[in-house]
């Protein structure tokens, strides 16, 4: 009897323990099952792609203070709301979208660089969008503030127009602010859109140099602003984007492509679409004390005169 009823409960032990490894398991596929899920819904669908783009373009004009291609994409009675919060004290503003533009009429202004981390996004029928965004502002490839965005979208003539701007702004611990190659170079490039040759030379040490294609080095900040407005006037509508970026020993390859239409003065009206790179040579201060580029001047002008077929 005792051997018979020790039998039943070995059984049940065992009945227990395999109960418990299939709801273990079943358990573990539900949440994997649910991660899964979470990931896939993490990718934006069309609609949600439409307005990250425009969002990332609005940061990509205020870091480069681009006014006028503001004034495109913003509705111009919106509002912009900010909380600067310093020692746990915030300083909250709000002002209109024409007040922001006039105060930043005669301010100084240096290049910033605000990639986001991650977005929330919520459209309602396709005509208003709300958005949330957790982005660190960066100067010169180091970290300064993390940015929560909020952003307020509406269709205006089938085109979304920003209708209100709001975020809080909260300096990093310094020991997050850390000096980062890449996006020093992203941001670079981002300013060889920016219409402001002062922004790519800010990049340079004061007696640094900028060669291209074996020709004459231009030297200074001064020198290496007259090289960068010299193709902003070529191409008002040029961009220069990050191709990759290596580095060897004490040199970096920043590998760049730059498109954009010759409409500029006794411009040809063609498209460019050229690629080529520069080596650097970065300070212990985290800026480019030397820079030589290259790219192909034969087929560059051969695009000015008959275009691009890319």
């Amino acid at each position: 009897m005792k051997k018979s009823l020790r039998s039943v409960i070995v059984s049940l032990v065992v009945l227990s323990c395999l109960f418990i490894s299939c709801k273990s398991n079943q358990d573990k596929t539900k949440l994997q099952v649910k991660l899964t899920e979470a990931k896939e819904e993490k990718t934006p669908n069309p609609e949600e792609q439409e307005i990250i783009a425009i969002v990332e373009k609005l940061l990509m004009l205020v870091g480069n203070s681009d006014f006028q291609g503001l004034d495109s994409i913003i509705s111009d009675k919106a509002n912009l709301g900010s909380a600067i919060i310093r020692d746990g004290v915030s300083k909250n503003s709000v002002i209109t979208i024409g007040e922001y533009f006039e105060s930043q009429k005669h301010r100084e202004r240096k290049p910033f660089y605000e990639p986001v981390n991650e977005y929330k996004i919520l459209i309602n029928k396709g005509q208003i969008a709300f958005v949330w965004a957790d982005a660190i502002l960066h100067s010169y490839g180091v970290p300064r503030t993390n940015n929560i965005d909020n952003f307020t979208l509406i269709k205006e003539d089938d085109e979304w127009k920003f209708i209100n701007i709001s975020f809080t702004n909260t300096p990093l611990p310094e020991e997050l602010k850390k000096f980062d190659l890449e996006i020093f170079a992203k941001s670079y490039a981002q300013v060889w859109c920016s219409k402001r040759p002062n922004f790519v030379s800010s990049f340079f040490a004061e007696d640094g140099e900028l060669t291209i294609n074996d020709g004459n080095t231009a030297k200074g900040k001064n020198a290496i602003a007259n090289v960068a407005k010299g193709f902003m006037d070529a191409f008002p509508d040029m961009v220069v984007s990050m191709d990759s970026l290596i580095t060897k020993s004490d040199k970096t390859r920043f590998y760049w492509t730059l498109t954009g239409t010759n409409n500029g003065t006794n411009g040809t009206g063609n498209k460019v679409n050229i690629s080529g790179f520069e080596e650097w040579t970065i300070n212990d201060k985290g800026f480019i004390q030397k820079s030589i580029g290259y790219f192909d001047e034969k087929e560059y002008k051969q695009q000015l005169e008959f275009g691009s077929d890319k």
